[in-house]
């Protein structure tokens, strides 16, 4: 039997949201969900961890216009 496409070491490595704690995946090197936002953020320093995808759609939600949008 040979590993298939979903082949559980291909999925990206879950984190826990900056903000509120939740956890997702997270593969900014690879095909991230966020990429796939309207909004863009810069990616976290060195010690920094992504926002969840509610949070990052808050953030943008209350920033102010321009900033945000790809």
């Amino acid at each position: 039997m040979s590993a298939g496409p979903h082949n559980r070491s291909q999925e990206p490595p879950r984190i826990a949201c900056a903000r509120c704690g939740a956890t997702f995946a997270c593969e900014p090197a690879g095909d991230c969900w966020c990429k796939h936002e309207e909004v863009r953020v810069p990616i976290p320093g060195a010690g920094e961890t992504c926002l969840c995808p509610d949070c990052l759609r808050m953030a943008a939600a209350n920033a102010p216009r321009g900033l945000t949008r790809a």
